[in-house]
Order: C-alpha cells, then structure tokens, then sequence
C-alpha cells in the first residue's frame, strides 16, 4: 500500500469518525428538544372568566384566574391564582374555593396548592371557612378531599385535624383525623379535644 493509499484510508476513517459523532450527538439532542416542546403551553390565557354547564343546562361551576396555560400534549391546564364556584347539584348555596395556584386534569379532577380557602356563601352555614394547603377537588361529583392538615371555622367553633373529605352537595364533612375543636361562647374559650 502506498503512502498515498494509507492518507486516504486515514482521512476516510476520520471523515466516518467526525460524521458518526455529529449524529449521535444531533440524535441525542432531538429527545431534549421533544420535552421543551411539551413543556410549552398550547394556549395562555390572562384574566380568565369561564362557567361551565352539566349536560342538562344547569350552571356546574364557575372559574376564575390571574392566568391559564394548557399543555395539550401532557393534558393537563394549570392555573395562577385561580377562583372556582361550586354550584352544589341539589340547587344549594354556592362555595367559593380560591387558592394559589391549581392543575385541572382531563378525568375533571383538580390539583390545587397553596393558601387554599373554601367558603360557604349560605348566610347561617355551619361550617363557614376551612383552610388547608393542599386538597384535590372532583368537578364531576362536587367532592372535596385532602390527606393533609386542615382548619375548619365555623359557627362559634375553630377545628384542626387532617383528612378531610366533603360532598359540596349534601354538606356532609369528614375529618379523619381530629386534632383539637377550639369553642368559643359570650367571648369565653374552652378546648374540647
């Protein structure tokens, strides 16, 4: 073989070289450019004002948000400092639930996180405002339930404890795990645990 022969064969095997490692590394980038992808929003919208009807015409719910993004591909839409009113199925006192920020997944069933409050808009409901930090709510059957620490304020009485269930529908409550009831009467406070 001749030098000339061997130069040629060395530059071929680098040229192979140089073009093997320029696709493996432009086909390792493509799966990192599909993720960026996915994380960008399909649609944004700003001051959000929705209401949502059920199939006989009646008004479900009402949603109200800083801010909207909905990722399509991953479906799921988050909301920034979102409001929702809850309009029970057997015609009762709407609830209000506001927190800071939620994620409403396409099975109807929201995610929301952060300084949540839920409030009853009857005039002489017993239980008036509950908090908690992070609560998961089902459109579909107006149920709202969290594995986490809750304060339940009512009518002359404050509740902690963790493992709240609630039918928006019946007004039924359950706390799973009762801490302390604090009560109060003619500016007068005792604790029942």
């Amino acid at each position: 073989m001749s030098l000339l022969s061997r130069w040629a064969l060395v530059l071929f095997m680098l040229g192979a070289f140089l073009y093997g490692l320029t696709e493996w590394r432009n086909a390792n980038k493509k799966p990192s450019d599909a993720i960026d992808t996915e994380l960008t929003p399909d649609f944004i919208a700003e001051s959000l004002k929705s209401a949502i009807y059920n199939p006989q015409g009646i008004l479900s719910h009402e949603i109200e948000a800083d801010r909207m993004e909905h990722y399509t591909k991953l479906e799921f839409t988050h909301f920034e400092l979102p409001n929702y009113t809850l309009y029970p199925k057997n015609s009762g006192s709407p609830w209000q639930v506001k927190a800071k920020e939620a994620t409403l997944y396409n099975d109807n069933k929201v995610v929301l996180k952060n300084t949540i409050r839920i409030t009853s808009t009857e005039k002489d409901s017993l239980i008036e405002e509950i908090h908690a930090k992070v609560l998961e709510l089902d459109l579909t059957t107006n149920i709202i339930s969290s594995d986490q620490k809750v304060i339940v304020y009512g009518k002359n009485f404050i509740m902690y404890g963790s493992g709240l269930i609630i039918d928006l529908n019946t007004t039924q409550m359950t706390l799973t795990e009762h801490e302390k009831t604090i009560f109060e009467k003619n500016n007068s406070k005792f604790t029942s645990s």
